[in-house]
């Protein structure tokens, strides 16, 4: 359990930097637009805080799928891209397209952000399963 932490811990490090650099220098404008628009404040300290622990999580829950299907797939990047896609589409697509048909994002805000969401999450599960060991 312990590499599945640090794995994931690796994992969510890679989603926090990369979601840092998404909101901080690609959907900046969309983002402020979308506050105002629906006459929200700016993203507190706590909120960013909530959604930095939850990206560890979200790296731990994957390294600890990807060890959950290694005895059936094998080590490897297979297995970590297979333990992403399951949680992208869980975590990034579902919540994604939820928020269009919701009326909450338009789409191209929530297909960047998924997109986007694909590549960290990979990235993410592969290097995270690269620490895990059994």
């Amino acid at each position: 359990m312990g590499r599945v932490v640090l794995g994931g811990l690796l994992a969510g490090l890679v989603v926090n930097i990369s979601e840092t650099i998404l909101n901080l220098f690609v959907l900046t404008a969309e983002m402020d637009a979308l506050l105002k628009a629906r006459n929200l404040p700016a993203l507190s300290g706590s909120a960013i805080g909530g959604f930095i622990f939850l990206a560890f999580v979200l790296g731990i829950v994957t390294i600890w799928l990807y060890a959950a299907i290694r005895p059936r797939f094998g080590p490897g990047p297979k297995t970590a891209l297979i333990a992403a896609l399951f949680v992208w589409f869980f975590a990034y697509l579902y919540s994604g397209t939820a928020t269009v048909l919701m009326g909450m994002y338009p789409l191209n805000v929530a297909a960047v952000g998924t997109i986007w969401g694909l590549v960290e999450i990979v990235l993410g599960s592969i290097a995270g399963a690269w620490v895990y060991t059994e």
